[in-house]
């Protein structure tokens, strides 16, 4: 079976057939997808799917919705965080980390806004002893910074795209890296000898669906102006993904999804309990929470 540690099933670009999109991962061997939050607005939401499809769910603020996050926020998030603690399907405190790409988020102000978001969302994980799950971006140094000072019981790092040293630094720290439809670009040749040349035991496979298309999917942007439409990712298209980088480390892919899913067991502990079908038997559940999820 496949993990998909990474799909943001919540998003919009899924509301038309959902259903549908989490039915077509399923018979594509896609078992359990792992939904991440990224702001307060949709942290019951992630749950309600969780629940709907048997799968599991994060809780946190991610760096881009940092800017119009509160202080208050943190203390909501900390409160949902005990409300759920019993939850087997609450898995990681998430999406969360620090974002160097977005100019807006650059500048001093928000430097520090996002440092303060990232420590106290990692003191709330030591707190609740759960895992992070992280977001990278241009930030990996800084991250890594903030995970010595405030140690948690590892996780994800989330599109890991840095250097082989940061890589195993993260490793060092208990966590593996998430990797999806980036490394499918022929140009990616940086990123694919970074997930050839880590140890097995390290990494996941991921889609960040709707996010990330594979190269397959991807429109440039001179013909998204032309009025070509952008392929949109999602879950279905990780066994492929994957294949890419199984012919890559000469190895099956049926060999990449049991350390896929092995790993991430071992970052997100959680996971081990809920066995090889997620959380519940979907095809009971597929109606059972629509009336909760809006």
């Amino acid at each position: 079976m496949w993990v998909d540690t990474h799909c943001h099933l919540d998003a919009a670009e899924f509301d038309a057939d959902r259903d549908s999109v989490r039915r077509r991962a399923r018979e594509k061997g896609v078992a359990l997808c792992v939904i991440p939050a990224v702001e307060r607005s949709n942290w019951n939401q992630v749950k309600a799917l969780a629940h709907r499809y048997g799968d599991v769910y994060a809780l946190g603020i991610h760096p881009l919705y940092v800017p119009q996050a509160v202080e208050e926020d943190l203390q909501a998030l900390d409160q949902l965080l005990h409300e759920c603690k019993d939850d087997p399907q609450l898995v990681a405190v998430g999406e969360i980390g620090l974002d160097f790409f977005v100019p807006s988020l650059c500048t001093p102000e928000m430097r520090n806004k996002q440092w303060t978001f990232y420590t106290a969302q990692l003191k709330l994980a030591q707190k609740h002893r759960l895992p992070v799950i992280l977001h990278v971006r241009r930030s990996a140094d800084l991250l890594l910074k903030g995970l010595r000072k405030n140690k948690v019981t590892g996780g994800i790092a989330h599109a890991f795209n840095g250097s082989l040293q940061q890589a195993q630094a993260f490793i060092d720290l208990g966590f593996v890296l998430g990797f999806g439809g980036a490394l499918t670009f022929e140009r990616a040749l940086q990123l694919r000898r970074l997930a050839t040349q880590l140890p097995i035991d390290g990494l996941v496979m991921e889609t960040d669906a709707p996010d990330i298309p594979p190269q397959w999917l991807y429109q440039t942007q001179e013909a998204r102006l032309a009025g070509a439409a952008q392929g949109r990712n999602e879950p279905a298209d990780l066994p492929r993904i994957a294949e890419v980088l199984a012919q890559s480390r000469s190895m099956p892919a049926t060999e990449l999804a049991a350390a896929s899913l092995r790993n991430a067991r071992h970052a997100l502990p959680r996971l081990a309990a809920l066995g090889d079908n997620g959380g519940h038997d979907p095809q009971n559940q597929i109606h059972a929470a629509r009336s909760q999820l809006f």
